[in-house]
């Protein structure tokens, strides 16, 4: 895993103003109250997970949600399940600094979502930051 771990905590300090859009087969969708930690993950030493990907007993994981329902088609092409492998989701926000704003890249793996009448939670493991 490719992360720059000064970014990552940049990142999980909380701020509301900062706006996050993700990115999925040539759309934007915004994602509201979004979070980022470094959590627990089931397993007990870092494996490979049914052969497909890898997991660590530590991830940083991204939370957010989506009030825009047309998302759900297009997240069966990223999950496990459907496919043989996990595609990259992209989520990009503006990080301001000293008075100087950086554009970040958040490159991400759906491990599941929850659906609700007028919303979807997306929880995703960060994989890389540019």
């Amino acid at each position: 895993m490719a992360v720059n771990l000064d970014l990552l905590e940049e990142l999980m300090k909380p701020n509301s103003n900062r706006s996050y859009f993700l990115h999925l087969d040539g759309k934007n969708f915004e994602l509201y109250d979004v979070s980022i930690t470094n959590s627990p993950t089931p397993v007990n030493s870092p494996t490979t997970r049914g052969g497909v990907y890898f997991s660590d007993k530590f991830a940083n994981k991204i939370k957010g949600t989506i009030k825009d329902l047309s998302i759900v088609p297009l997240l069966t092409k990223t999950m496990l399940g459907p496919n043989t492998e996990f595609g990259e989701i992209k989520i990009t926000t503006t990080l301001e600094s000293n008075n100087e704003k950086k554009d970040i890249s958040i490159f991400a793996n759906l491990t599941n979502s929850v659906q609700g009448p007028s919303k979807i939670e997306l929880n995703m493991i960060i994989v890389n930051l540019e």
